[in-house]
């Protein structure tokens, strides 16, 4: 054989590589977890309903960071509090190995909900001035569950990994500027940064499945905050203003020519308007109106070209009506999420053996947008995968009859709590013992 030479460098790179573990025995682990699962599902299940039923709007997290927090410590974790204004990092250390992030989120959305459980939320709060419903309509309350569930695990089987493990409970997702709130609050200077990371979210398909790709996962999103400045005047005399919500509506609709003409076909992109607030009285004709939208991508030569065709329709619209130009603000969100290609290989490889027809490759990103990409761009090798949470009886019968199951923040949106929660705590359990185990 030719023996091989290696540089210095390549050398100090192996080095330096964090070390996965060897390969999992994924049916043993996969019982204790079921095991251990039976005695604390009553408790998880008890968590869940009582976070659902009371959430908390981005950086107002202050009780739903308390409960948790709470919850890790009496698992032995060390927890620091008001990271990133209200979120919180608990950690584990468990002798010399890698360093692992587990993410959930701590927010729920400014909405009602209309799912008529009995542990539904009807809490409230302000929210950008004015008073609220809030729901968690996106799933966060499953995630949360699924991530003391995991911890719980993870502590149980102490004697079988060696690492440390930092779970992370980020507030403000749904606004897409918590992650960065904790990174810029010194978030990698005082945990160290992880070797790897792992997320996971709920979505409408069935109970019991888990989804997984690499590279990109989700979409990149900003937001569109337009202002129309026209002048007002009576509602009878319409000649004498220049009509702001005239102006608004147009450009609600020219702007998806920007999408049907403008941008490539075959290439991802969505604008939505969401908002238009305006007047006060049907007879009166105001000299304001504001349009607030949001703007979804996967690649940055296709962003570019919708954020140009945006900002040209804005101003021509106003243009046509004689107005002053309008006031535009175009606010960056969440960069695309990319998984990590070996990491979800590895992680892909576990969830077969472990779900068997369950875990189901995903063939295309998701037009969603998560900042858990702001840990990836600061160097954390990720998988952030999905699990169904809705009833398959109930997704089978809704597609023979061409219904649609109520998508994440619809105020319908109601995952089951099991399985949902079970198998996110196997799915993210196993998730990590791949990479920690001994």
């Amino acid at each position: 054989m030719t023996p091989k030479t290696f540089t210095l460098a390549a050398v100090l790179a192996l080095l330096a590589a964090p070390a996965m573990a060897a390969p999992l025995n994924v049916p043993a682990t996969k019982a204790a977890v079921d095991a251990q699962l039976d005695r604390d599902y009553p408790q998880l299940d008890a968590l869940y309903k009582d976070l659902h039923a009371h959430p908390e709007l981005g950086f107002q997290e202050v009780e739903t960071a308390r409960k948790l927090a709470e919850q890790m410590r009496a698992l032995g974790f060390t927890v620091t509090e008001g990271v990133g204004k209200t979120g919180l990092v608990a950690v584990l250390k468990n002798g010399e190995g890698p360093k692992i992030l587990v993410r959930t989120e701590l927010d729920g959305l400014p909405m009602e909900e209309k799912t008529g459980l009995p542990y539904a939320s009807r809490a409230k709060a302000t929210w950008n001035g004015a008073e609220t419903f809030t729901a968690h309509s996106c799933g966060h309350d499953i995630h949360m569950a699924a991530w003391i569930g995991t911890a719980r695990q993870l502590v149980a089987m102490k004697a079988k990994w060696k690492g440390t493990l930092v779970f992370v409970a980020q507030p403000s997702e749904e606004a897409v500027n918590g992650a960065k709130a904790m990174l810029d609050d010194g978030f990698i200077a005082k945990f160290g940064k992880p070797d790897y990371g792992f997320a996971l979210h709920v979505g409408p398909a069935p109970a019991g499945q888990v989804l997984f790709k690499p590279g990109v996962l989700t979409a990149t999103s900003d937001s569109l905050e337009l202002t129309f400045n026209g002048r007002g005047a009576h509602g009878s005399m319409p000649a004498a203003s220049i009509d702001p919500v005239m102006m608004a509506a147009r450009f609600t609709v020219d702007v998806q020519a920007v999408i049907s003409r403008e941008k490539d076909p075959a290439a991802f992109g969505v604008v939505t308007v969401g908002s238009i607030q305006a007047g006060s009285a049907g007879n009166i004709i105001p000299d304001k109106a504001k349009v607030r939208g949001t703007i979804r991508t996967f690649d940055e030569p296709t962003r570019e070209k919708i954020l140009a065709g945006v900002t040209r329709t804005a101003k021509a619209t106003a243009e046509m009506s004689a107005a002053p130009a309008p006031d535009l603000q175009i606010i960056p969100g969440g960069k695309a999420v990319v998984n990590d290609a070996a990491l979800t290989e590895k992680t892909a490889a576990v969830f077969k053996a472990a779900f068997g027809k369950n875990a189901i490759a995903q063939p295309t990103p998701g037009s969603g947008s998560e900042d858990y990409s702001e840990f990836i761009i600061a160097g954390v090798p990720s998988v952030y995968f999905m699990i169904g949470g809705f009833d398959p009886k109930a997704v089978e019968e809704a597609k023979a009859a061409g219904k649609p199951m109520p998508v994440n923040h619809s105020p319908f949106f109601a995952p089951i709590p099991e399985p949902t929660i079970r198998t996110g705590v196997e799915a993210m359990t196993l998730a990590v013992m791949n990479v920690v185990g001994k």
